[in-house]
């Protein structure tokens, strides 16, 4: 699969289609299920009849044999309310009708009671589909292609299908029988795309039925991929020009207090205010990620102490236990001798090298 098709694909799975359609409904509460077996094993096959009611009128059905197997499937007996497709057959159960709540004495919590129906037996009902573009592609992309939403194993969706399905999608709007639901599309660490899905991003966030595209990056000016260019974020001019762009701000202390108390809570550890207060001066002089790590480790070393809050000593604990980014790499550079295949012991003298190889 291309690059550009892993990205037409993600912009169809984020555009939803909700599709509506109305279909005859048979829904009511079943009096009377009577199932005719032969008196021979295989001479016939099984009919039988159905009975159903509302608060108003009560009717009686004739069943074949796939209707009967669809009403053994979901256990229908006398009490229940079901609603009947009639166009596929589909038989869904609703509940139990409030009649019969005293039926028996022991009921399972998986038991709904709902009110018998009221009105008319058969009923027009307005039923919405809710897909993707993507499914829609995938399902008429080839035979069995709805076999492919499970697998994943969709592969290159020829741009005819798709074009057709556009035009589709854009009669049913024209009728009312579809409306386009805009998602979200979000594409983290943007700068890892190359110039020509930047390409194909500037042209399909034309289209008239593109998602809303949030994009993600933290590099600052640098190189874009597939070009010798550089440029604010790793993203073409052209390309941000069509953007927003909201900037982020360094957390204060008073942020980094906040989002640590948030995170105990989170986690269920109590924390004396001054361990709180040393964990934020930690997160200000490391980072908050290395600080929120801290957590669980000084919320184990108080378990192992046998105490129920966390103090200073299990913080100061952890701290020394466990090396933050500056703290590693000062000591990668004091020791970097020590380590094989360093950098320092390239160009040094053949017994240093071998040294530095051997320890």
């Amino acid at each position: 699969m291309s690059k550009t098709e892993a990205l037409m694909q993600s912009f169809r799975k984020a555009i939803g289609v909700r599709i509506k359609e109305e279909t005859e409904v048979i829904e009511g509460e079943v009096v009377e299920v009577q199932i005719d077996r032969p008196a021979v094993a295989g001479a016939a096959l099984k009919t039988g009849k159905l009975t159903m009611k509302t608060t108003e009128m009560e009717g009686v059905y004739d069943l074949g044999a796939k209707m009967i197997e669809s009403l053994g499937k979901e256990k229908v007996q006398s009490g229940d309310v079901i609603a009947i497709d009639k166009p596929s057959g589909k038989v869904t159960k609703l509940g139990r009708s409030f009649s019969r709540s005293r039926d028996y004495d022991a009921i399972g919590p998986q038991v709904r009671f709902v009110q018998c129906p009221d009105g008319e037996l058969q009923k027009r009902k307005e039923i919405v589909h809710c897909v993707t573009l993507h499914e829609i592609d995938v399902i008429n992309s080839r035979t069995q292609g709805f076999l492919a939403l499970f697998t994943g194993d969709t592969g290159e969706i020829r741009a005819e299908v798709r074009e057709q399905i556009d035009t589709k999608v854009a009669e049913w709007r024209e009728e009312g029988k579809a409306e386009i639901v805009p998602g979200v599309l979000f594409i983290d660490e943007v700068h890892m795309l190359d110039i020509e899905c930047f390409s194909f991003l500037n042209r399909a966030l034309e289209n008239e039925m593109a998602p809303i595209v949030v994009v993600a990056t933290n590099r600052g000016i640098t190189t874009i991929r597939g070009t010798n260019y550089k440029s604010p974020h790793g993203i073409p001019i052209d390309l941000l020009d069509r953007l927003l762009i909201i900037t982020t701000q360094p957390y204060t202390k008073d942020d980094i207090g906040k989002i640590l108390d948030i995170r105990c809570q989170e986690e269920d550890v109590e924390m004396a205010e001054e361990a709180k207060a040393l964990l934020t001066h930690i997160g200000v002089e490391t980072s908050l990620r290395y600080a929120i790590h801290l957590i669980t480790a000084a919320a184990l070393a108080c378990q192992k102490r046998k105490g129920k809050v966390v103090e200073n000593e299990d913080i100061t604990r952890v701290y020394n236990l466990f090396l933050d980014v500056k703290r590693s790499t000062q000591y990668l550079m004091e020791y970097q001798e020590q380590y094989m295949f360093s950098e320092a012991s390239i160009g040094d003298g053949d017994e240093d090298g071998t040294n530095a190889m051997l320890s």
